[in-house]
């Protein structure tokens, strides 16, 4: 048996995405893997075992094998939790405290109705989705599942248990496309999650164990997934716990099908209601009729819950983690949700509900007519062009990003074809996504990101070296340089893919004309052996010397695309991630819009232009400053888009110029929003 010692210096410690990246590694090998985490040890391929350890930041873990490919399935797993299972890591995590010496906590406050002028009591939860919802409330109560206890042969209930397993994973595997076109990849992937929890060896395992012992397969699978639930519910982390929801969705997903219970959904009133209830599991939240559902109120759960998740990308008002109380609340009574504030209004009174409607309002009109003008051109009042586009990572996306008036793609986030996988894609399977968001933008401009990986975004399978600082090391072009044939066989994807729409090749995190000339010419090489026409190539600006040599860049690239995410958090040096540094390091700094100005000057000397892709771009305080300083281009996140269209149409372009003069004057950020403001 081979054992290994290892740290873990996952931020948030060893949750779902870590751990399924920990699992899938580990699934590669023959070999009887175990991770040991203080008393317990589990199997490595087991993904509930595996959060039920509730490893933090900082902890040790012992992994041990025993097979014919020990010493390869440990070299993987070394190289998987050194470069972060898909996550960035902690460069110097504090030790995990010794038992009874765990640090004082502040205590948590308990959710309370209080009486307030605004009606006979105010409901305090946490925020779980923005948004006003005023009606009447409705008590939400998941039907109720009946259990026989009688049992046939051991090999029957092991056979019918083991076809609802398989009946369930198809049903999410339908869910999940669903969801990809409903609000994208990312929030689909909760599904994904859940289908992994499926497809656990432990979970199954102790189930058919329960069959042979003479219990009814479906009193078993109840069973163990409660059990399972129980012991995530009772982590100390608050985000393993969340997970516990998870694992009774899957467990009733497939109770219901061994039981043959209808998927039965309360009978709503006829009038749109507030719900209420004690929690709603995802499956739950992806069914509601959301002309019926006004939003929801819920006991338990938290923000970073994947109900949460699915209510913001439904923008379905909500607030969770309300506490006991709310289950006390009369159906029927008029109430106030604000979904941003975390605050319920039980029985508002007359002054209450005329300023939440007036404040409804003033937010559906700004939307619905944003929504109505989405396909019309950005054009100032005195008439300045400027281009919308959207930042996708996925097929899925370029689709609603059509719809949604997207003037094009300006960044494709090419990293979704690389992660959560064991090892990389193909050159053909790069080619048909690539070529599948040219075809749906319909022959409007795409810009593709090459491969940016280190940093903040690893990826175990190509055994990258641990650097006590990843965001200085060999990241985005230098990484891909160093491995010329990644990136060989990317470009020879996308020159392929340029031929069914309009591709334009982006290189992030260039420093200096040595490397974007290396890039350059290895795109050169691949198109000569393709023997197709040149594309548009350009740049990230999000390294400050970058920003520096803009004059001298655009001479080689034929566009600048803006990164202000980590042009903000290089030129500050401050990790835009940190607990208490995030928040000063604001892309509305004096320092990044000079940073920005100068680049923007250096690109139009030569007649090329220039966009914004970082968070700023829809920052509604930064886009009049962004369009005064001379940007041509806004890239957003997808729904954004016909929200930022509409407010540059509201700007006149001549006030925006004196506006970003105005700023670029200041001496902090504070001072710059107080301009705008």
């Amino acid at each position: 048996m081979k054992q290994l010692d290892l740290v873990l210096r996952n931020p948030t410690g060893l949750h779902a995405r870590p751990a399924k990246v920990f699992v899938n590694t580990a699934k590669q090998f023959e070999s009887d893997i175990r991770v040991q985490h203080g008393e317990k040890t589990v199997n490595a391929k087991s993904a509930i075992s595996i959060l039920t350890l509730g490893v933090r930041c900082g902890a040790e873990i012992s992994i041990t094998a025993e097979g014919a490919d020990a010493d390869a399935a440990l070299e993987a797993l070394k190289t998987a939790v050194e470069s972060g299972l898909g996550e960035e890591v902690e460069l110097r995590p504090e030790p995990e405290p010794e038992p009874g010496l765990e640090p004082e906590r502040e205590p948590e406050l308990e959710p309370t109705v209080e009486p307030g002028e605004m009606g006979e009591g105010v409901l305090h939860g946490v925020a779980g989705a923005p948004g006003i919802a005023i009606g009447p409330l409705f008590h939400f109560r998941q039907s109720e599942i009946v259990i026989h206890d009688g049992s046939s042969s051991p090999e029957q209930e092991r056979k019918d248990l083991l076809s609802a397993i398989e009946a369930a994973q198809s049903e999410l595997q339908e869910l999940h496309g669903d969801m990809v076109r409903r609000v994208g990849e990312e929030e689909a992937d909760i599904f994904e999650a859940h289908l992994a929890l499926l497809d656990d060896p432990e979970l199954v395992k102790a189930a058919l164990e329960r069959i042979d012992e003479g219990v009814a397969a479906a009193r078993a699978w109840q069973d163990v997934t409660e059990a399972s639930a129980e012991e995530l519910g009772a982590l100390k982390s608050e985000l393993l716990a969340a997970r516990a929801a998870d694992v009774r969705d899957v467990g009733r997903r497939v109770l219901r099908i061994l039981t043959g219970a209808d998927e039965e959904t309360p009978q709503l009133p006829d009038e749109p209601v507030i719900l209420v209830a004690e929690d709603l599991s995802p499956s739950d939240t992806v069914a509601l009729d959301l002309d019926r559902v006004l939003g929801f109120c819920t006991a338990a759960g938290g923000p970073n819950s994947h109900t949460a998740i699915l209510a913001r990308a439904l923008s379905l008002p909500a607030i969770v983690g309300a506490g006991s109380e709310v289950l006390d609340l009369q159906a029927g009574g008029q109430a106030i949700l604000d979904g941003a504030s975390g605050v319920l209004t039980i029985d508002p009174n007359a002054e209450a509900l005329a300023a939440a409607r007036e404040k409804k309002r003033k937010r559906e009109t700004r939307r619905a007519a944003a929504l109505e003008a989405a396909q019309e051109p950005a054009v100032t009042h005195d008439g300045h062009r400027m281009e919308i586009v959207a930042n996708i990572g996925g097929v899925a996306e370029s689709e609603q990003a059509a719809q949604r008036g997207a003037e094009g793609v300006g960044l494709l986030r090419t990293e979704f074809l690389f992660l959560d996988r064991s090892s990389a894609p193909t050159e053909e399977e790069q080619f048909e996504a690539y070529r599948d968001i040219a075809q749906a933008l319909d022959g409007q401009p795409v810009i593709v990101r090459t491969l940016d990986i280190g940093g903040d975004k690893p990826i175990p399978y190509l055994s990258l070296p641990y650097e006590e600082n990843p965001f200085l090391g060999q990241r985005g072009i230098r990484l891909c340089l160093a491995r010329p044939e990644l990136l060989r066989t990317q470009l020879r994807a996308i020159l392929r893919a340029s031929e069914h729409g309009s591709l334009r090749i982006m290189f992030p995190m260039i420093a200096d004309l040595e490397e974007l000339q290396r890039a350059k010419e290895l795109v050169e090489e691949v198109r000569a052996g393709l023997n197709v026409p040149p594309v548009e190539i350009g740049i990230m600006i999000e390294v400050p010397a970058a920003a520096l040599l803009a004059e001298r860049l655009a001479q080689e690239v034929d566009f600048f695309s803006i990164g202000t995410n980590d042009l903000t958090q290089y030129t500050m040096a401050m990790d835009r991630t940190h607990p208490t540094l995030a928040g000063k390091a604001d892309g509305l700094h004096p320092a990044i819009l000079r940073l920005v100005d100068q680049t923007v000057r250096g690109a139009h000397a030569a007649d090329k232009w220039v966009g914004v892709c970082g968070e700023l771009a829809a920052d509604r305080q930064a886009v009049p400053i962004l369009v005064g300083l001379g940007v041509d281009e806004l890239s957003v996140n997808v729904p954004a888009v016909p929200i930022v269209k509409a407010q540059v149409r509201s700007l006149t372009f001549s006030d925006t110029r004196r506006l970003a003069e105005q700023a670029l004057t200041c001496g902090t950020a504070a001072e710059v929003r107080a301009l705008v403001a």
